[in-house]
């Protein structure tokens, strides 16, 4: 018998965080927002805060998926010089600092300019644990999951409410790490209540998957999830944190409601 594939370090963390009854936390912020050096400075609050994964943004020029609030600390993070180089060399010389793991989320232009095996390479000596791409298709994403897979990081699948069984059993068959569940058809963004679907996709991810599924796109309090009869494994949070961050907030108080 061929003995099972490890456990990789972001399914263990979510499962840690639900065994001890909670969703696992896991915090969206845009590298170099809302300057230089208060990103690191609110990297550390999220950790202190009791984050469990934290999704670093890589600044984009075309973020095609993002709203508003994301979109603009994108485009502020770039005047700031924000670069993929910069994150990683940041992160490599803060490499061991971290309690939480590490995701970095972003389109694939940059990552392909940076050379997808000095990607993986440099990402693995940040201590980065995933990454997300939202604009990479299953059936190109060969060449990145298998470099990333062989340095122990995870390429993260994105499923939606239009994500047919079918397609879900594809992501699953190469899918780790979690599953980014989006709760609308459409852009990132804070949002009053979730679509009644929501349960629904859940359900059908949940399914397909032997993974744990991450909530994420319009979360921004614990009550958005009461009454659900499947609730997610993980939450993200993204455009509600960076909007309090950007009132002058810190990203550790954001994290205290969900304790």
């Amino acid at each position: 018998m061929l003995p099972e594939a490890p456990v990789s370090r972001l399914e263990a963390r979510v499962t840690a965080a639900n065994a001890a009854g909670r969703p696992a936390l896991v915090p969206f912020l845009t590298a170099g927002f809302p300057t230089l050096d208060r990103f690191w400075e609110e990297m550390d609050g999220l950790d202190r805060g009791g984050a469990d994964v934290i999704e670093i943004g890589v600044p984009f020029s075309d973020p095609v998926a993002d709203g508003p609030v994301v979109e603009a600390a994108s485009l502020r993070a770039l005047e700031n010089g924000v670069t993929l180089r910069w994150i990683l060399d940041g992160l490599k010389a803060r490499a061991g600092r971290y309690d939480a793991e590490l995701v970095l989320m972003g389109y694939y232009n940059p990552f392909l300019q940076y050379g997808l095996e000095n990607l993986a390479a440099d990402a693995a000596a940040a201590g980065v644990a995933g990454f997300i791409v939202p604009d990479l298709p299953l059936e190109e994403d060969a060449e990145m999951r298998a470099l990333l897979a062989a340095r122990g990081i995870d390429l993260i699948a994105l499923v939606g409410p239009n994500t047919s069984e079918e397609r879900m059993a594809e992501y699953a068959a190469v899918a780790s790490g979690y599953v980014y569940v989006v709760s609308v058809l459409g852009i990132t963004g804070v949002r009053e209540g979730l679509p009644p679907e929501v349960p629904q996709t859940l359900a059908r991810a949940r399914k397909a998957f032997r993974l744990p599924l991450a909530l994420g796109f319009g979360i921004k309090e614990p009550k958005q999830l009461e009454g659900f009869p499947d609730r997610p494994d993980a939450v993200v949070f993204g455009s509600a944190l960076l909007r309090h961050i950007d009132a002058g907030n810190s990203a550790e108080s954001f994290l205290a409601a969900w304790k």
